[in-house]
């Protein structure tokens, strides 16, 4: 089977999965009662009176049986209503569209440094096992993965924002920029992400305030993710190089480079590509302890408002939203995988 023809059938297949998480996040809605559930159709705060939730109830028939309700559900999903979040004060699905950008821009900077950096260490490390470099990255990662996001989030703010003033405690922007993107008419919000904005805007100084802003955040993510990332490599790594192919490789007198960079990690590269996927789509999803921490105001801060505040409609929402971005990781991920190794377009 070709690469082409691979993808194709992964893209059917995503429609039954998508499908069915779906049904799953709806069958766990129906723990709500239906006057709970009457905010996943309403489309405005007006809407939130007793009377206006009854007329809700009645018209969507919350009480009737749960598989005519699914349908309904589904068509308002469709349709692009996910219902009116309180926290937010917008509709659901607006509120992802504009939290959203917050949380990628974080992901955008850290991803292909947790990526590409963590397998780096991890194929040195492999290489050079028991050597001082492979003591130092493993001692690095296993302090990176002991360490708890929120703790090391307040001891960056703590010396770097308040001892030294080096970096802003939290927010995306500082006061003079927030008021010159909200107010100013000349300023157009293109994509969301602050530091492309400033960029299509003209506005450099917009840039570097948002990176100014978003580097502790990263600082935090990156000493975690990339622990989890070298380690993986480094044991498929050394797993890949105890592999006969190698050896064989080896005695036909190709150099160790070749070995190492056509050969070796290719086949290590399988496992990490699997755990890159899902934890980029995990990121995607909202960084709900870092977000809190730094005030960053995207999805996951979000999200964690809305449990607390228990807003159906948003939890509902960003689940359905949570389950879409899986799928597609998945997606990609499986399409990796063909690429790396062409055998498995036979299964």
């Amino acid at each position: 089977m070709g690469l082409r023809a691979f993808i194709i059938r992964r893209l059917l297949l995503t429609i039954p999965t998508l499908l069915g998480a779906t049904l799953l996040i709806f069958a766990v809605s129906q723990l709500f009662s239906p006057s709970a559930r009457a905010s996943l159709y309403i489309t405005n705060p007006q809407q939130f009176s007793s009377r206006n939730i009854e007329s809700v109830v009645e018209k969507y028939g919350l009480n009737d049986p749960a598989y005519l309700q699914f349908f309904r559900w589904l068509t308002q999903i469709l349709s692009g209503n996910l219902g009116w979040s309180p926290i937010a004060r917008m509709r659901v699905l607006d509120a992802i569209l504009y939290k959203f950008p917050a949380t990628a821009e974080i992901v955008i900077i850290c991803a292909p440094l947790i990526i590409f950096v963590g397998i780096y260490l991890g194929v040195k490390s492999a290489v050079h096992r028991d050597k001082p470099i492979d003591h130092v990255t493993r001692a690095t990662s296993i302090i990176g993965m002991s360490l708890p996001s929120f703790w090391l989030g307040i001891v960056l703010i703590s010396f770097f924002g308040v001892t030294v003033k080096l970096f802003p405690t939290g927010g995306r922007l500082s006061m003079a920029a927030h008021d010159f993107v909200m107010t100013s008419p000349s300023f157009t919000k293109y994509t969301g992400l602050m530091m492309v904005d400033g960029i299509l805007n003209g506005q450099l100084w917009i840039t570097l305030d948002a990176l100014h802003h978003i580097i502790l955040p990263v600082a935090v993510l990156v000493t975690i993710q990339i622990a989890v990332i070298v380690r993986i490599m480094r044991s498929s790594m050394l797993e890949s190089l105890n592999k006969g192919y190698i050896v064989t490789a080896r005695s036909k007198g190709l150099s160790h480079k070749e070995v190492i960079n056509k050969h070796a990690r290719r086949t290590a590269l399988i496992p990490t590509v699997t755990l890159s996927g899902l934890m980029v789509a995990g990121m995607l999803n909202g960084l709900v302890i870092t977000e809190t921490v730094f005030g960053f105001g995207g999805l996951g801060q979000w999200s964690a408002q809305s449990a607390l505040k228990l807003d159906i409609a948003a939890i509902l929402g960003f689940t359905l939203f949570t389950g879409f971005l899986f799928v597609m990781a998945n997606l990609i991920v499986d399409v990796l995988y063909a690429y790396l190794d062409p055998r498995i377009r036979l299964e």
